[in-house]
């Protein structure tokens, strides 16, 4: 028998370094002097703490036989929704800030807006990931079929489009250039903008559910999105810094300037960009908290779970198309796998390769195809069998993850200033 590659845990030293370090940011916003935004300390703390209860999962198809239970993508959506819900007051702590420093009117009254918008958009957020998980959690159990599960994510999107719908979202979308002399410049979708975003959460949420299959490609495909909304994200805090990217050499007509605080980067001064990002960063920190690939079976449950955060930040926060640019991969496979999901092309369900503990290889399953594959698909079996193995199969997955958010950015902030006027998402 072939010994395997023994798991290679994280040093105990290092993990209980980590609690001192994810407790300071958790209490950094309750400390004198206050930083500039002090709601992202206290998430990047939660984040630490999710990433310390999540590092200790099972293993998968090893040659070890430790027991595995069969939804640990329920465990981690566990931990990341508590990081979430624990991380609410904290989300709101220049607004208790600025309740303990208000002065009392002569008639000893203080009274102080609370942006209960952001609570409700907040609140239902995270409503609408517990329905996400809960209904994963079913398809683990039940095995849901494909005709079954698309809409899974509509149900869980209600909580979302109501709160948008009662918050006056909007509904406008700003028409390209060239098609600006027949539509004008903007032209307001309404319902059919609601359309849109349903058919954005449900994309969102099986898009990661049908490239899968592989070890770590579920929760390797999550992260590398999560942390590309996150450097989007940053492109529009407040730093104070200052420094330039020449994006006039990807076709933009000017550079991106960096400096000041509430005037820095792509957000130039509105304050409502800034709060909009950083709700972003609220749900995405956690997630890629829980996505560093650890040893586990995610299941349907983490699926998702991470489809619907990458949809309500992409809804919330207004960035919805730069989102679809970061799933470009998964579109790609979408478009590829729509024959087999309305049942045009045979596909065999829950086939598992079969593990032999003696090469310590995963030997595929197989089916009979009522006619020969093409020529195409025969060439594109035999280029990617010289990977032989699982893990460079999923090396190979995430590299192509990376180009698709790279080519993401180039196209979102070089190409689309030749469509695009202005600052346009």
């Amino acid at each position: 028998m072939v010994a395997g590659p023994a798991p290679r845990p994280l040093p105990n030293a290092l993990l209980l370094g980590l609690i001192p370090v994810a407790s300071w940011f958790v209490i950094r916003p309750l400390i004198d002097p206050v930083p500039q935004v002090p709601a992202i300390y206290s998430s990047i703390g939660f984040s630490l703490f999710a990433f310390l209860i999540t590092i200790s999962l099972e293993i998968l198809l090893k040659v070890y036989s430790d027991p595995i239970p069969e939804s640990q993508g329920l465990v981690v959506a566990c931990v990341y929704i508590l990081s979430l819900i624990l991380f609410i007051p904290f989300a709101f702590t220049r607004s208790f800030n600025q309740l303990a420093n208000a002065k009392p009117s002569p008639e000893g009254i203080t009274v102080l807006e609370f942006p209960h918008h952001q609570l409700a958009v907040y609140l239902s957020s995270i409503i609408s990931l517990l329905i996400a998980s809960f209904l994963g959690f079913l398809d683990d159990v039940f095995d849901i079929r494909w005709r079954h599960k698309l809409p899974i994510p509509i149900i869980a999107s209600i909580p979302l489009l109501m709160v948008y719908f009662a918050e006056h979202g909007n509904t406008n979308i700003v028409v390209p250039i060239p098609f600006r002399g027949l539509f004008g410049t903007l032209v307001n979708l309404g319902p059919l903008y609601y359309l849109y975003m349903i058919m954005l959460s449900t994309f969102s949420t099986n898009s990661i559910n049908i490239l899968a299959g592989i070890n770590g490609s579920e929760a390797s495909q999550a992260l590398i999105i999560a942390l590309s909304v996150i450097v989007n994200d940053l492109l529009y805090l407040p730093w104070a810094v200052w420094f330039r990217i020449p994006v006039h050499l990807l076709g933009s007509k000017a550079d991106i300037e960096f400096g000041g605080l509430w005037g820095a980067g792509m957000s130039k001064g509105s304050q409502v960009l800034v709060e909009r990002h950083l709700f972003s960063l609220y749900f995405m920190l956690p997630l890629v908290a829980i996505g560093i690939p650890h040893a586990s079976f995610p299941g349907d449950t983490l699926c998702y779970l991470a489809g619907m955060a990458f949809a309500v930040v992409g809804i919330q926060a207004h960035f919805s198309k730069t989102l679809l640019l970061f799933f470009m991969p998964q579109i790609f496979n979408f478009v590829l796998s729509v024959p087999q999901l309305f049942g045009l092309v045979p596909c065999p369900r829950h086939r598992v390769p079969r593990f032999d503990p003696e090469t310590n290889l995963l030997h595929p399953s197989k089916a009979q195809f009522l006619k020969p594959p093409s020529k195409l698909s025969t060439l594109i079996l035999r280029i990617f069998s010289i990977l032989g193995l699982e893990e460079r199969l999923n090396q190979l997955l995430m590299c192509t993850q990376v180009a698709g958010s790279v080519v993401a950015f180039v196209v979102r902030y070089g190409l689309a200033g030749l469509v695009y006027d202005g600052d346009r998402r």
